[in-house]
């Protein structure tokens, strides 16, 4: 059985009456452990897509199944308690905690889950040193660049070791060196604990590194290699 199992599923938006498809009878299959991307041109169903694997959007047809849990059968109460244990998001506007500190963000899914002060210090400064920000713990995102933003955000998705990592442009707002060196951290994240990583994504370094590339057009798979 594969670790996501996505059929036949549909996602339409509605606005001022009119329908706007996002995505059309999408049936993919992912296996535990994959290091995959999700490519395609703008407009063709990947944050759509990533946002229904997340819980985040309820889609209009068909069922999403992770780890043989029905996630679209989740009732709307239940989906934020899935997210917790489950799912470590990367967003592409970073949606840090402005009045946190990059420590406290990276601490802040641990926290919620209970886990014990002492350990999720250590956790999150671990991260931030690997992501190259231990000089910058203590500072509140509104005194970060925005790429060392997007690295808190890595680090604060990976902290919890969730099974499952939905990155959406994860080095859009990075250089080359630092894009690179957040996607081989990712990468031994993925050996190392078996973390099953999704990438949404337009960057060819990004496609370059990832084992399996699913490729999107007009909201349907056009070719999942």
């Amino acid at each position: 059985m594969a670790y996501i199992e996505i059929r036949d599923l549909t996602k339409i938006f509605s606005t001022n009456g009119v329908e706007t498809p996002a995505l059309r009878g999408v049936t993919l299959d992912i296996k535990d452990g994959e290091f995959a991307a999700v490519v395609g041109p703008s407009g063709s169903g990947k944050s759509t897509l990533f946002h229904c694997m997340g819980g985040l959007l309820r889609p209009t047809s068909g069922t999403i199944s992770i780890a043989g849990e029905e996630i679209t059968a989740i009732p709307p109460s239940g989906l934020a308690e899935f997210r917790l244990r489950s799912v470590g998001f990367v967003f592409q506007a970073y949606n840090l905690i402005t009045v946190l500190t990059a420590l406290e963000n990276v601490e802040y899914v641990m926290l919620l889950q209970g886990v014990p002060a002492e350990e999720r210090q250590a956790r999150a400064e671990a991260l931030l040193r690997k992501v190259g920000l231990a000089e910058y713990i203590h500072r509140r995102p509104n005194e970060m660049s925005g790429g060392q933003q997007q690295r808190v955000a890595v680090a604060r998705a990976v902290a919890a070791e969730p099974k499952l990592i939905l990155a959406d442009e994860p080095t859009a707002n990075l250089d080359s060196k630092t894009g690179a060196a957040l996607m081989d951290l990712m990468r031994e994240l993925n050996r190392e604990k078996n973390m099953t990583f999704i990438f949404a994504t337009h960057d060819p370094m990004v496609m370059e590194r990832a084992t399996r590339i699913i490729k999107l057009r007009d909201g349907q798979v056009d070719e999942a290699s």
